[in-house]
């Protein structure tokens, strides 16, 4: 088996004359948790986008758990094992924590989510997803609430959930603190640090604390492409990346 789960070879997108991509080689290893981070602009999301299906880029080939995905649609991505969040939270927000999720679960059957009629084994496989879900992301306290009574960091968390629910081999998250409060981020960052044992988890993230102390991997992106990749030691130390991401001189 191919250490990587997902690899880019000369991955690029390009609006006319402007290339929000440049042309991006990476690989991120099975089992681990790989951010990618960069001053806004840099092409982090534009990136994801590709990765997931959202865009189809105009050079370049992905490759996924060792198939050629480049063409496919998203939901065949999802299908094949690669599951994502946003940076703008997408709930149900007058459903349950419960409902959320069971939902979540039934999206796994792709087209076949939208039957109206489901066997009882169907309905109870994917409660019994949802449940499994709720106890792994502790949020069975609040199981029965709607989604739009959580706290911002409860939906962050919930929303990781739903992702979960797909049975990923690799999560990809954009940004899952955006908007939380000091309290919540610990949270989240303990969150994310256990599913990094159990799935490949690659990230955006612009919380340095969390990426320096959960990510094996960093991967810095500037105007579209790879400006230094290595592990946090490495990135942190970088005068090219103190230069273009934290606004020092480098000198």
């Amino acid at each position: 088996m191919n250490d990587y789960i997902l690899e880019t070879e000369g991955l690029g997108l390009r609006y006319g004359a402007f290339a929000a991509l440049g042309s991006v080689d990476l690989k991120i290893r099975r089992g681990s948790i790989h951010t990618v981070i960069g001053p806004n602009g840099a092409g982090k999301t534009t990136l994801f986008h590709c990765l997931t299906g959202e865009r189809k880029p105009s050079s370049g080939n992905i490759q996924f758990a060792g198939t050629n995905i480049t063409s496919q649609a998203a939901h065949k991505r999802v299908a094949a094992g690669m599951s994502r969040s946003f940076q703008i939270t997408s709930l149900f927000q007058n459903l349950s924590v419960h409902e959320n999720l069971r939902l979540a679960a039934q999206g796994r059957d792709g087209l076949g989510a939208l039957s109206f009629w489901y066997s009882d084994q169907h309905r109870r496989e994917h409660s019994d997803k949802a449940d499994e879900v709720i106890e792994r992301i502790k949020l069975g306290a609040v199981a029965d609430t709607c989604a739009g009574e959580l706290s911002h960091g409860q939906q962050r968390v919930l929303e990781v959930g739903m992702a979960l629910c797909s049975n990923p081999q690799m999560l990809l998250l954009d940004e899952p603190t955006s908007g939380m409060g000091v309290d919540d981020i610990p949270v989240m960052t303990q969150l994310i640090a256990e599913l990094g044992r159990d799935h490949t988890v690659m990230l955006i993230e612009h919380n340095m604390r969390l990426v320096m102390s959960i990510s094996d991997r960093i991967t810095v992106m500037h105007q579209g492409n790879i400006l230094i990749e290595g592990d946090p030691d490495e990135v942190s130390g970088d005068k090219r990346v103190k230069k273009a991401y934290l606004g020092e001189s480098g000198s």
